[in-house]
């Protein structure tokens, strides 16, 4: 039996057609879950003060190599404590403004995270620019 998993979208906002809160498919919501936990600095939520990456701090690190194998320690040990019973972690990949075939600015990065929805065994990628 195959079960169709809604949750519920982020940002939470209301769904005018519907009435109610927006949903969103089980693959969007990872996706959803994800850019939170990359885009969360640690200490920032009250309840849960460990959660997050803290990729917003690296902007302002100097941008070179020694940053994106950083950026990529950060995200996978991110990755599996908090999400690690639902995805599996197929690839990182970091770019920043430090290269400039990259496509990127100065001062931004953009992290792409390839993986597998453990539930579904489906793969995603998810592109996060932090600026």
């Amino acid at each position: 039996m195959n079960v169709i998993r809604h949750d519920y979208g982020h940002p939470l906002r209301i769904d005018a057609g519907a009435g109610q809160v927006a949903r969103a498919s089980y693959a969007d919501h990872v996706n959803q879950l994800i850019e939170q936990l990359l885009l969360t600095s640690p200490g920032e939520r009250l309840n849960l003060p460990e959660f997050g990456c803290g990729l917003r701090r690296a902007v302002f690190a100097p941008q070179n190599d020694a940053l994106a194998a950083t950026v990529k320690i950060q995200v996978q040990q991110a990755i599996d404590t908090f999400l690690g019973d639902q995805v599996q972690l197929t690839g990182i990949d970091v770019r920043s403004g430090a290269d400039p075939t990259s496509g990127v600015d100065q001062g931004e990065l953009l992290v792409t995270v390839s993986y597998v929805l453990v539930d579904t065994q489906g793969p995603q990628t998810v592109t996060v620019k932090v600026i």
